[in-house]
């Protein structure tokens, strides 16, 4: 791959679900990968790809949500001369562009009811229809498809099909979130942080100070590593030190004295960034109990629950979330009869 979509990380949850992505490129199935925004769904869809047996095809990839919900089945399936308003010339569709290939679907979630059902024939049967033609057409695609929404929750509320998501999930890829990557920040700023010195043609790469590495260490990162890798390089390229370590962090780009006021600046303005380092306190009336040992048990179960979920029950990895010893984890999962929970 090029150096632009290289994968850098070395912490438990991140290498596990880029061992999940390998194992299944060399599947004809189609894969949903799922993950908050800036988390690297678009990586993984080209390394599903690339280490495929359709390495040599064409990759085409489509952002569903870059596009009115009038065009978005031109887009997919094409259309023929005249099939509707603007229409002067025939043009295929993403699905005959990646015919021998994979098609990356993202930002799946935002298929209009339509879009699916269509999408759905597509997926099954192998073919597509242009609008405004009789006769379908045979294609041979891989879907690997991206969102960051909850498709089954979608399901449930009726805007996404059930059918659909079915043929889908062969396989489905949670990213984990930045925050959530133990030992991953250090690593990834000081790749980005080079790459960037590199770039402005710097002789040495002088790294960050302890307190700035501290700080970005200890943020939440709501973007990720889109966010992280906007931080770090806009923090380098406005370090006017090149011999000093970098010692300035700016989250917030638009941090401003002369930031615009009035309600539609505020509309247009994001939230001050916030690093939260403990929970807040909880409200007076969740602190009624009647019998305090039974409302701590049960609070501690539904952390370890909480947190065995998050780390996909992986032990040794809530042990580190938790900062307990793998023994300490053992135990308290052996109180609350935990220690066997597999993931429903």
């Amino acid at each position: 791959m090029e150096r632009e979509g290289a994968f850098i990380g070395q912490s438990l949850a991140f290498l596990d679900s880029v061992e999940r992505a390998s194992r299944a490129a060399a599947l004809n199935r189609p894969v949903l990968v799922i993950g908050e925004r800036g988390t690297g769904k678009e990586l993984v869809a080209e390394r599903l790809h690339r280490l495929s047996p359709r390495w040599d095809g064409p990759l085409i990839i489509m952002n569903c949500a870059a596009l009115p919900e009038t065009l978005i089945e031109a887009e997919l399936f094409g259309h023929e001369a005249g099939a509707f308003t603007g229409a002067t010339k025939a043009r295929p569709g993403r699905f005959e562009e990646a015919d021998g290939g994979t098609l990356f679907l993202d930002e799946l979630g935002t298929l209009s009811a339509a879009a699916q059902e269509r999408l759905l024939r597509a997926v099954e049967y192998g073919e597509v229809t242009r609008i405004g033609a009789s006769r379908p057409m045979r294609v041979d695609v891989r879907i690997v498809a991206a969102t960051n929404e909850n498709l089954p929750a979608l399901v449930e509320q009726n805007r996404f099909r059930a059918d659909l998501l079915d043929r889908l999930s062969f396989e489905v890829i949670t990213l984990p979130p930045l925050r959530a990557r133990e030992g991953d920040v250090p690593v990834l700023v000081d790749h980005f942080g080079r790459r960037m010195a590199a770039e402005l043609g710097w002789e040495r790469w002088p790294g960050f100070s302890k307190s700035a590495m501290e700080t970005l260490v200890g943020y939440e990162w709501p973007g990720n590593v889109r966010e992280l890798r906007n931080v770090v390089e806009r923090a380098v390229y406005r370090w006017e030190d090149a011999g000093r370590a970098i010692d300035a962090i700016e989250f917030d780009p638009f941090a401003s004295p002369w930031r615009p006021k009035g309600d539609a600046a505020r509309s247009m303005t994001p939230a001050p960034q916030v690093v939260q380092t403990a929970s807040p306190a909880p409200a007076n009336d969740d602190l009624d109990c009647s019998d305090f040992k039974a409302a701590c048990e049960a609070h501690e179960r539904r952390l370890l629950e909480a947190a065995l979920r998050r780390c996909r029950y992986n032990q040794r990895l809530t042990a580190k979330a938790l900062a307990l010893t793998y023994d300490q984890l053992r135990h308290a999962l052996r109180r609350h009869d935990l220690l066997h929970a597999e993931q429903s």
